[in-house]
């Protein structure tokens, strides 16, 4: 590799880090989040150029900062527009401080770069917007990932996810969304929509709804980044420990749940020696510190909770499934839903007999939500397995292998179907 290659690698990897914090920033100062895009992609190009004859400089984000400065003055000078922002600011100075020649010398400013980071993204995943544009929004603007990228994480087109970030910012702009943290009476709800996406993007990639992979491993930790900074952005929020708390578990059984061509390999068969101990500990830390904050214990506790007892657990035997069927029925009242409903059938089969189990599992299979959902009879297969009713077992496994869009995940579904026909 020359050198000229290394120094775009390296220029591609500072960009992924700083492009948040860079964004963010020149949001506050132009108050357009499609053209501050714009300017740090002029930052970009400009470090592309410049730097394989330079060098990287020594602090890469604020020369970053600075060249997207000067192109934003130039813009402005250029659109005959500096004038009368300036006359503007005149008259609103005493009112509300916006764009300024001050502005661009605190950007840099450590507490002003959390403040903007924080107000992006709250913008990003503003409720104006549609599910999918939020998370589209979200990877490219604070995620630094490239449209491909998001694509391909997506299994859609490059064209389909450009078109929805398009959408988003002409969206946030025609409605004016401003560019600041919302109210405490407000923050909740905002909140939840911030979490919400962040927890979206780490599902999909701990198990991912369509393609071949069982797993994406990049978006769990692009999802894990982004938690971790709306948590040190918002330390006395329990959600959001909560929520990290929730990742850094599950995460950690990323190297053991596929085995060595990339197959599923399910929860009570995995090799616990194989699950990364730091991001136990860290996720025990933050289930810990959502705990200790108080209040009303939210649905990603819970869920973080309900990760911890596995992790606790030495091996598959030891979990504490009675704890785990108590905390689903709690996650039922705080966040109720199928789905919810679906997993305590699961717990309640492992603490107290298949028969139970079953019985929970077949009160929901008129449940409309769950009418296309694979899990429903994937779950109802494995309890009527453990029943020993083989024939039953047989053709759950194969209706959800055929609802099932992964390819992974079908293949395991028509295996464990094929073991019904020979049951041990």
């Amino acid at each position: 590799m020359t050198a000229t290659g290394d120094t775009h690698r390296a220029i591609e990897a500072v960009f992924r880090i700083e492009s948040a914090r860079l964004i963010a920033g020149l949001t506050r100062i132009v108050r357009d989040v499609g053209l501050a895009e714009e300017l740090a992609q002029d930052a970009l190009v400009a470090a592309l150029e410049r730097w394989p004859k330079t060098g990287v400089p020594d602090n890469p984000g604020a020369w970053l900062m600075a060249t997207a400065k000067h192109r934003a003055i130039d813009l402005l000078r250029r659109q005959e527009r500096l004038a009368r922002k300036v006359e503007t600011l005149g008259h609103e100075a005493e009112r509300e401080p916006t764009w300024a020649e001050a502005d661009f010398e605190r950007v840099l400013d450590t507490e002003v770069i959390e403040d903007d980071l924080l107000r992006l993204v709250f913008i990003a995943c503003h409720p104006v917007l549609s599910t999918q544009a939020r998370v589209a929004l979200t990877l490219r603007l604070l995620g630094g990932l490239r449209t491909d990228e998001i694509a391909r994480a997506f299994l859609v087109s490059e064209a389909t996810v450009a078109q929805r970030i398009v959408r988003a910012k002409k969206t946030l702009a025609a409605a004016r969304v401003p560019f600041e943290v919302p109210a405490r009476e407000e923050l909740a709800e905002r909140l939840s929509s911030v979490l919400e996406v962040i927890y979206l993007v780490f599902n999909e990639g701990y198990a991912a709804t369509a393609g071949d992979d069982w797993m994406r491993p990049a978006l769990c930790e692009e999802a894990l980044r982004l938690g971790r900074i709306v948590a040190g952005l918002l330390p006395e929020e329990p959600e959001a420990h909560g929520l990290v708390a929730l990742m850094e578990i599950q995460a950690s059984r990323s190297a053991a749940r596929t085995g060595p061509t990339g197959e599923p390999v399910l929860l009570l068969e995995q090799n616990r020696s194989r699950w990364d101990r730091l991001l136990i500990r860290r996720g025990l830390a933050a289930l810990a510190r959502a705990e200790e904050l108080g209040g009303t214990v939210g649905s990603y506790a819970l869920q973080a909770a309900i990760a911890a007892c596995h992790a606790r657990a030495r091996t598959a035997q030891e979990t504490d499934w009675p704890r785990i069927a108590v905390l689903y029925e709690a996650l039922a009242q705080v966040a109720p839903s199928p789905v919810v409903e679906l997993n305590r059938a699961v717990a309640v089969g492992m603490a107290f007999g298949a028969e139970q189990g079953l019985a929970v599992a077949d009160g929901l299979a008129e449940e409309p939500a769950l009418a296309g959902y694979h899990l429903l009879p994937s779950v109802r297969g494995d309890l009527l397995a453990r029943l020993g009713r083989a024939a039953e077992a047989r053709e759950e496994f194969l209706r959800a292998a055929a609802l099932t869009r992964n390819a992974r995940e079908r293949a395991l579904l028509e295996e464990r179907a094929r073991e019904q026909e020979f049951p041990a």
